[in-house]
């Protein structure tokens, strides 16, 4: 089977990874909490290094891998009849949404991808929704157009 050949922007690689750093804040945060109760009850100095290579660990994951690798496996193809959608870094998932099913269609942006002028294209079928993420504002705006196009008329051909 032919996997899907449109890809989100590359500009989500920074707006991933500054969220993989706050991710990484909170967790080196609650790490600290360890680090202190280590010291109060004077508990072994392993537990230091531990704890700085699971920091470190984390970091270099949620902040470079995981964002590259999330950007490099995100796969979308709207065709006429289906819309194909391919993620996933270890466990691959692909996902046929009929056109049929699709209610709607929106566009989204929060804060971080505003500021890289990204948006994401949601698909609401009854069931769930779907979203493609980070596609440029312009991208996101003809695609939710097509696909609410396509959607239309596939409603009026059943």
């Amino acid at each position: 089977m032919v996997e899907p050949q449109k890809r989100i922007s590359e500009s989500a690689l920074p707006v991933w990874r500054i969220t993989g750093a706050i991710f990484s804040f909170i967790v080196t945060l609650l790490a600290g909490g360890i680090v202190a109760l280590t010291i109060i009850f004077s508990w072994p100095t392993w537990i230091y290094f531990v704890t700085g290579g699971i920091i470190l660990l984390h970091i270099y994951l949620y902040v470079y891998l995981f964002p590259l690798l999330r950007w490099k496996l995100w796969r979308y193809e709207v065709r006429e009849n289906e819309i194909e959608l391919q993620r996933g870094i270890l466990v691959v998932k692909r996902t046929l949404v009929p056109m049929i099913r699709v209610q709607h269609v929106d566009t989204k942006q929060g804060p971080l991808l505003k500021r890289y002028e990204l948006a994401t294209v949601a698909v609401s079928t009854a069931a769930t929704v779907h979203e493609i993420p980070a596609l440029s504002m312009v991208e996101a705006e003809e695609l939710r157009v097509f696909i609410s196009r396509l959607a239309r008329v596939a409603d009026e051909d059943v």
